[in-house]
């Protein structure tokens, strides 16, 4: 995923009701009740890093979680001061937007194996007192899910109104309402997959290959090294943001033109060349290897339809939306066409739509007339639905 610059997007006037929130940081595991991974080491403390935007009802029935993209974070929506773009997904939450916050208490936090706030492999293993590195346990879709849902319990938080997630988030909405029905109401999987190809693992192969063969890289101990494998992070960042972008983005973005006159070398003559070159360096100040190692390999495991017995956990008054773009071709629809004959199987109710863009799989970060439209009216419909029961409700559910 790549949070691509939006020209429209200004500083607000501090004078105008703006959506702001602070990032806050809570402990959810301690070493009397230690975080214990599917796979690996168990982990002493876990800090997570979130942001809430919006009021929670009396009821607190009115809660959407938020699921993040390989490289998103808590900050979803609104500024921070001095920001020089909002949150990664403004577009899609804020007042009057589809996830709308004079409705809805929305909860946005950083993943478990995250860089930024969350613990992560680049955070300090109390037993040695230097970075975890390479001995971060190896975390599953379900590790994932399981801090973000020790952060809801923390909040008071029984059952959602809803997760939405697009991407990796997406496969974090899937996994949190097959593993947990009974607190998903409605789940919301964007632009996502419920098992890779071959060919995004190999995509995800060679970033990580780019990554680890760095001189820098330091079998992971780069911190204690004092340095940091920032080629071979540049690299595998510039390879992702040409699978995020559509063959129509790319050439109306940029087609064949120079970057100015051609040197008829090996130097970025093109616009494109210059582009990725940007992209692969302005990423190295906000992002660390060693999650972009681990986040990408949980999605190459996840396969939540390969486990037995997954049907008998599907809670039928959990409501499905699964949306696709037709130029996406990371994730093309028939990632997302399996996702919905697998849940219809299952008897789940389960809304798809093929969204039409030329943006490519960053088109779920944009303002899609027909995608917001779909996702507002799908949270719509959920706010007169009961919590529990999934059936229509005389109460609105609405923040105080």
């Amino acid at each position: 995923m790549t949070v691509p610059p939006n020209p429209a997007a200004k500083r607000p006037d501090p004078s105008v009701g703006t959506l702001r929130s602070p990032t806050r940081t809570v402990r959810l595991f301690t070493p009397d009740r230690p975080f214990v991974p599917d796979i690996g080491a168990e982990l002493p403390e876990v800090d997570v890093a979130y942001e809430t935007y919006g009021e929670l009802s009396e009821d607190r029935d009115n809660a959407i979680f938020i699921c993040h993209a390989l490289t998103g974070d808590a900050h979803a929506a609104g500024w921070h001061e001095g920001d020089r773009r909002p949150g990664w997904w403004d577009t899609m939450i804020g007042p009057g937007k589809p996830v709308d916050t004079d409705r809805f208490f929305v909860i946005s936090a950083n993943l478990l194996g995250g860089c930024s706030g969350t613990t992560g492999p680049a955070s300090i293993n109390p037993a040695t007192g230097q970075a975890w590195g390479l001995d971060f346990p190896l975390v599953q879709m379900k590790d994932l899910v399981t801090v973000h849902r020790a952060l809801m319990h923390h909040l008071g938080i029984e059952r959602l109104r809803a997760v939405v997630g697009g991407s990796l988030g997406g496969m974090q909405a899937l996994e949190w309402s097959l593993s947990h029905p009974e607190e998903i109401a409605n789940a919301i999987v964007i632009a996502s997959s419920s098992r890779l190809t071959a060919q995004n693992i190999a995509f995800s192969a060679v970033a990580r290959s780019a990554i680890m063969r760095d001189s820098h890289f330091h079998d992971g101990q780069y911190a204690a090294a004092g340095t940091a494998p920032r080629l071979g992070l540049s690299i595998a960042r510039m390879m992702a943001h040409i699978t995020y972008l559509s063959v129509q983005a790319m050439d109306e973005k940029f087609g064949r033109r120079w970057q100015s006159q051609p040197t008829y070398g090996f130097g970025a003559d093109f616009q494109v060349e210059s582009y990725l070159n940007h992209q692969g360096s302005v990423f190295l100040d906000r992002f660390d290897a060693l999650s972009y190692l681990y986040l990408t390999r949980s999605m190459d495991y996840f396969d939540p339809f390969a486990e037995p017995e997954w049907q008998q956990r599907v809670d039928r008054i959990t409501r499905f939306l699964v949306l696709s773009f037709d130029s996406d071709w990371r994730f093309d629809t028939t990632h997302s066409e399996r996702i919905v004959r697998k849940l219809e199987h299952a008897q789940a109710p389960v809304t798809f739509r093929e969204i039409s863009s030329p943006a490519g799989h960053d088109a779920f970060l944009l303002e899609v007339p027909e995608y917001h439209r779909t996702v507002r009216a799908f949270l719509g419909r959920a706010m007169e639905l009961d919590l529990h029961t999934g059936q229509t409700s005389g109460k609105t559910g609405s923040a105080r």
